[in-house]
């Protein structure tokens, strides 16, 4: 052993084996997701998305950026898009998170996720979790937007294929179905 190192392993012990290192900060939350009570077991540190792909295992909110930029990651969290990925986990105890996956419980996709089927609004698919998710808060809230409208409310999600053209008549057409 090294000099240094001789000198420095027990306070590294110390350290390292000390419970407050050893145990991660644990909480449990319970979450509302796509209708039903989870309680999960959470580090105070993870994201919402975080505990829904790994915890959960709901997958279809994407890891993108993981800074809030891209929108692969939206999810409605008491009705309103946010970027799971800025969510702390722990903020969203006892609130009603819907993900893509919630719109479609039995198998039958909605009226908006057949939309973007047929209007081929999916492209290679990783973003189209995230602009469903902010379409739908758009159409609950209004279900006869205008194309100003409609842009505004998927301003915060990116496609990189560039296939906004389809994504913005998949969304009219899942307005004029639920019109």
């Amino acid at each position: 052993m090294a000099p240094v190192t001789r000198l420095l392993a027990p306070a590294i012990t110390l350290l390292y084996d000390s419970p407050t290192m050893a145990t991660p900060h644990t909480t449990a939350i319970t979450l509302h997701v796509n209708g039903s009570e989870q309680t999960v077991s959470i580090e105070h540190h993870w994201s919402l998305l975080n505990v829904l792909r790994d915890s959960l295992h709901l997958t279809g909110a994407k890891r993108g950026c993981d800074r809030g930029e891209c929108g692969s990651c939206t999810v409605l969290l008491d009705g309103a898009p946010v970027n799971a990925c800025q969510v702390l986990a722990i903020r969203a105890s006892g609130r009603n998170v819907l993900t893509v996956e919630g719109l479609a419980p039995a198998g039958q996709l909605s009226e908006l996720q057949q939309a973007f089927l047929d209007e081929d609004g999916g492209q290679c698919g990783f973003c189209t979790p995230g602009f469903v998710m902010s379409a739908r808060a758009l159409l609950d809230a209004n279900p006869d937007p205008s194309e100003a409208e409609i842009r505004e409310a998927l301003s915060g999600n990116l496609c990189r294929c560039n296939a906004y053209g389809r994504i913005l008549a998949s969304v009219r057409a899942a307005a004029r179905r639920l019109v």
